[in-house]
């Protein structure tokens, strides 16, 4: 296995991987998250463009994707129904998307986002039990509730290197 900043050459891979994603969450009840082809072509081509987004393959092809942002997320300034475990700069992590074909993205992702930055945040929609367990299983805290660029509600996560991260 191995991650690598995407490319326009992955493209391709990258939105067929997207999809895979789709399909697993509106068969396992997650009927209204990434609706109408989201994450769109643009979104994919500005992570790439700024260097935040990452492909995990091995010798078969490209297998999961996710984005790696670093700074304040502007639909983080807000949390209702909790609070952040701090308030040191961190990265976000986004976007994290496996085609079914191997087990281990989100923890993959997760190790080498925390070998990179002491701080994470990250975010999932209440429906996306396999990505709410993914995240606690590595050790975020549930901090809160966040709202998207398009107002929706959204579990926010903080896992903070440096502490025994439990609130």
């Amino acid at each position: 296995m191995t991650i690598r900043n995407a490319t326009q050459n992955d493209v391709s891979a990258i939105e067929y991987v997207y999809e895979c994603a789709r399909g697993y969450m509106r068969s396992h009840g997650n009927m209204t998250q990434w609706l109408n082809g989201y994450p769109y072509p643009e979104v994919i081509d500005a992570d790439i463009k700024a260097g935040n987004l990452y492909v995990v393959e091995d010798e078969e092809g490209i297998y999961g994707v996710f984005a790696f942002v670093p700074g304040e997320d502007p639909t983080y300034a807000v949390i209702e129904n909790g609070e952040w475990l701090n308030s040191k700069p961190y990265h976000a992590i986004h976007r994290v998307a496996s085609s079914g074909r191997k087990k281990g993205v989100f923890e993959a992702a997760f190790e080498f986002c925390s070998k990179r930055a002491d701080q994470l945040r990250i975010d999932t929609h209440a429906d996306n039990i396999t990505m709410q367990n993914a995240v606690e299983k590595c050790g975020f805290v549930r901090c809160g509730t966040i709202y998207t660029w398009d107002s929706s509600p959204r579990i926010a996560y903080h896992f903070d290197k440096n502490s025994d991260n439990k609130q």
